[in-house]
Order: C-alpha cells, then structure tokens, then sequence
C-alpha cells in the first residue's frame, strides 16, 4: 500500500517538484501519463468542456464513484489527474494485494485527514478483487463521507460488485481510445525531450503512428509500450529511422482485448448472435474470427450456434438447426484451426437464412402461462391405456378433428417466411385459431 499525495497539493499553485520529477527508468508509457485533465487524449463523453462530469470536477465535487473500461483507457491516469485538479490528498491501492487490516488502516487515516479538511480520494484500482468482506469495511466511511472511494474495474461491476457498495457510486464508463486519439500520444511521446523519446532524434516513417494506434486497438498503454519498443530497437541499432517494418518486428498481430472469463467475452459473444441475428454474414465472421483468435474455445462457439439455429432462424428455415448441430460435430472431429472452415459456414448460413422467433415465443409465452397459474389436466382420452383417443393416421387426412388441451390455448403464432408460410397454411387447414377469427378457447374441429 503506498500514499500518494495529490500530484497537486492543497493549494494548486503550490507545486511540488519531487511530485513531478520523472524517472528515466521507468516504462514511455508511466513517464508520459498525462497529468492534468486537459492533456488526457478521449473520453470526450466525460472530460469535454461541456460534460457533466467535467464541470462536476471543475467545481471542486467528487462523489464516491467507479470508473469501468477496459485496460489501458486511463482509469489510473483520471483519478491521479482529479488529485491535482481538486487539490486532494490521494491514497492508492490495488485490490489485488490489500487486506482487510490494511483498508482499516487506510480509513482511519482518510477519516483524521478528513476532520482536518477536505475529504480524501481512496482510489483502489481492479476493486472487482476485492471479497465480499472487504467490500464491506468501505461502507461506514463511504456511506458518512470520511472518503472519497474511486475504484476501477475491467469486469462489469454489475455482476461483480456487492450491491450494497455499488449502490453508494455513481458508475461512469470509459471507452477505448479511437485512433486519433493514440496517434496525438504517440507524436506527443515522440516530439517530448524531457519525458518521452525526443532525446533519441528519431525521424519517423509516414503512417508509423497510425500503425502502431492500430494495433494496440484503443489500449493507449500498448500504444506506448509498442513505440517504446520499436524506437530503442532502432537507437540500439545506431539507427535514425523509425519505419513500418520495425513496427511490425516488434508487433506482428495486433492487440486484442478478450478475457475468456470476462467482459469482453461476453460481449463479442454477443455481437456475433446479434449480427446473425440481424443478418449480416460479415460481422457474424468477423466476430467469429475475432473469438477464435483470442483463443475461444471452439465448443463455445459452436453451442451459440446452435441455439441461435434454433431460436432465430427457427422454423423459417428448419434445416439451419441441422447445420449448427452439423458444424458442432465436425468440429469435434477435425478440431482447430480447421473447425474454422465449418464454423464459418454455420455461421453465414444462419446469418443469411430467413428468420423467425416464433417456437422461442411459443414455449416462453406457455411457460407464462403455467406460472399464471394455468394447470390444465391431461384430457381423459390422451392418458394411456385410456379410451376415445383417435389415431390420426387411421384418416386419408393423417389428421382428425380431436382435443389435444382440456380448453385449447393459443402460444405459437407462426412466421411468414421461409418454410414457416407453408405450415401456417396447413395449420390453417386444421385449427380455427389459426384462421386469425379467435385466439383461445374455441372449439376445435
């Protein structure tokens, strides 16, 4: 556990050399992290002038707060910045290595700071480690204002986070960086004699930065830590220029951001069922691709096939489920990286079959109506060994006008797509509350 004071002390034009010296061994990316609000790159939705969140900083009011995104966006780097902006003493953890003994400690000294003046920041970075316990020492002093606790998390504090803490913050998201973004850091890093790599008086090849901004993906940590390494790679060398193919020496593939027990394996999950959900082959290979890179496991994928085979393509097109159960198997078989190839058929004919939810809405809306309470009894003729039951394909028709509910219901209303017309028409035929003239407890025949 380390104190850190505020990179600016009470009183803002008070400046503390020692705070701001730079070690010269430390990584590009800690030498050049942005002091003060202003020299922060993104996150316009919280640090443009006209923000809600900026003008709550600038009017000196920090509420109990959590900052949630993903690495390298600048959750660390905005709360030291809040520090200096707001003139407050900031005490820094990680959530990884506390105790309870330690975070009993570290209140008790935000509470005497506190009687003395302005609240504290207690910033404890990856908060979602944190159990269940030590969440819960935070809460007296969070609760009476002896602390401002400013936590970080890449997890989604809704599922990781006890609800009795997270109901006293006020959850803000950051986003990862767009390009532009980490190209005005990387020329900053470069053109700095002082903290960044000026001193090396590299020349640099046109689109170098856009390069290296795109493969470190919105994460503006990697974005340095990949320059840093291609810029002493050519000084090392003895050499001036800083070109494309150093770059790509020192990174060959770009920088994903994917934690198969994560957030963003659940959320690229997700955008590939949407994207075949909303028939677009291209994203759902996209995010296909995308998973697989990450190391997905190949079974996963396949399982989100074949449910969305069988709750948006459905009957519209009856065979799809046929081919994700397909694909599933076979690449059980011939396992990764071939699995890819059948996969990726799955998936472009799901996305590009005809669609329809309906045998999904049809057991979710009896379902319904079971938790409402509606208990129906077996119809006397259905049970075994029981008479009056009709064989339907005693009849030309292979079907007879007979009781299959005590008192008929209406739960699956068919699409008009694909396959799905055709079996509308035919249970038109047969059933009067498909003919649209009634929807519950008609007599059938």
């Amino acid at each position: 556990m380390t104190e850190q004071q505020s990179l600016f002390p009470q009183d803002p034009k008070e400046h503390t050399p020692s705070e701001d010296a730079v070690n010269p061994r430390a990584p590009l990316a800690e030498r050049m992290r942005p002091r003060r609000l202003d020299e922060i790159a993104g996150q316009s939705h919280l640090l443009a002038p006209e923000a809600q969140f900026r003008k709550m900083i600038a009017c000196g009011h920090v509420p109990s707060l959590l900052l949630w995104g993903p690495p390298g966006v600048g959750k660390t780097t905005l709360v030291r910045a809040i520090g200096r902006e707001t003139g407050r003493r900031v005490y820094e953890v990680n959530a990884v290595a506390t105790k309870v003994s330690e975070l009993r400690e570290l209140l008790q000294r935000s509470r005497e700071a506190a009687r003395r003046g302005t609240p504290p920041i207690l910033f404890i970075d990856e908060l979602y480690h944190l159990n269940k316990q030590q969440q819960n020492v935070l809460l007296p002093s969070v609760e009476r204002g002896e602390a401002v606790l400013i936590g970080a998390t890449v997890e989604n504090p809704y599922f990781e986070i006890n609800r009795t803490l997270l109901s006293r913050l006020v959850v803000f998201a950051m986003e990862p960086l767009e390009s532009a973004d980490l190209v005005e850091l990387l020329e900053r890093a470069l053109d700095d004699g002082e903290r960044g790599l000026g001193g090396l008086e590299l020349t640099v090849e046109e689109g170098v930065p856009e390069r290296i901004a795109a493969l470190a993906a919105g994460d503006a940590r990697q974005a340095l830590v990949l320059l840093e390494a291609a810029a002493t790679s050519v000084a090392a060398s003895g050499g001036r220029l800083l070109g494309m193919e150093t770059v790509d020496s020192v990174a060959p593939r770009a920088f994903q951001h994917y934690d198969r027990a994560g957030d963003e394996h659940y959320q690229v999950a997700s955008a590939f069922i949407k994207s075949i959900r909303g028939s677009d082959p291209d994203a759902a290979v996209y995010w296909l691709a995308r998973m697989l890179a990450a190391g997905e496991d190949a079974r996963f994928v396949a399982r989100r096939l074949i449910i969305s085979a069988a709750e948006d393509v459905g009957l519209a097109d009856p065979q799809a489920l046929g081919v994700a159960v397909a694909a599933a198997e076979g690449a059980e078989h011939v396992g990764l990286p071939e699995a890819r190839i059948l996969l990726a058929e799955a998936a472009v004919y799901l996305a590009a079959a005809p669609k329809s939810n309906s045998a999904y809405m049809a057991v979710n809306r009896a379902q319904q109506a079971l938790e409402a309470g509606d208990i129906q009894p077996v119809p006397t003729h259905l049970r075994p060994r029981m008479e009056g039951y009709v064989y339907p394909h005693d009849d030309p028709r292979h079907w007879v006008p007979q009781r299959y509910l005590n008192e008929p219901r209406r739960f699956y209303y068919p699409g008009g797509l694909g396959a799905e017309a055709a079996m509308e028409q035919r249970l038109r035929r047969f059933w009067r509350r498909f003919r649209g003239d009634t929807e519950g407890t008609d007599r059938e025949g």
